[in-house]
């Protein structure tokens, strides 16, 4: 980051595993308070920033959930998330936004447990990505890198009404 000049524009939240599940599970949201503070912010022009949010990995922002939701003694939904599972993924990804004065874009890494893509934590991601690459263990067993699963990804901008009939 040194080398390249951008370490000046950037902040750093971690939540590390060692740390109280309470703690964690405010990282993700600290870390997108900075970064609507810094879409928001306007300059001498009047215009806030275009930010790039990066989430690694959105995984553990669940499993946070999950534990604070033990804790709290909630009766435990499918697969044992906290049955608040989609309303706090909600919560997080909605606010990921542009507005009148900047923007904010998100890369995020999403763990997927046993492969599922249909266990409850990944798919309710997912259900607010716009696009999502699939790294598959299958095609990395071949030795093709990067193991990109091009069945497995997708995009809401690949729609007929968005490129068009002949793509």
């Amino acid at each position: 980051m040194t080398d390249s000049n951008v370490l000046d524009k950037v902040s750093l939240v971690y939540g590390q595993m060692n740390e109280p599940p309470g703690n964690r599970l405010r990282v993700a949201l600290t870390g997108l308070t900075m970064a609507e503070y810094f879409r928001d912010e306007k300059d001498e022009n009047g215009k806030g920033k275009d930010v790039l949010f990066f989430v690694d990995n959105i995984y553990r922002y669940t499993l946070a959930g999950t534990e604070v939701s033990a804790l709290l003694g909630r009766m435990p939904s499918a697969v044992g998330y906290q049955p608040t599972l989609a309303e706090e993924m909600g919560v997080l990804q909605e606010r990921i936004t542009s507005t009148k004065t900047g923007s904010i874009t998100s890369v995020q890494a999403v763990y997927v447990p046993a492969d599922d893509l249909t266990d409850p934590s990944p798919a309710t991601t997912f259900a607010h990505l716009d696009s999502t690459v699939t790294l598959s263990r299958s095609i990395a067993s071949l030795g093709i890198y990067p193991a990109v699963d091009p069945l497995d990804s997708t995009s809401r901008q690949l729609d007929p009404l968005v490129i068009g009939h002949e793509h």
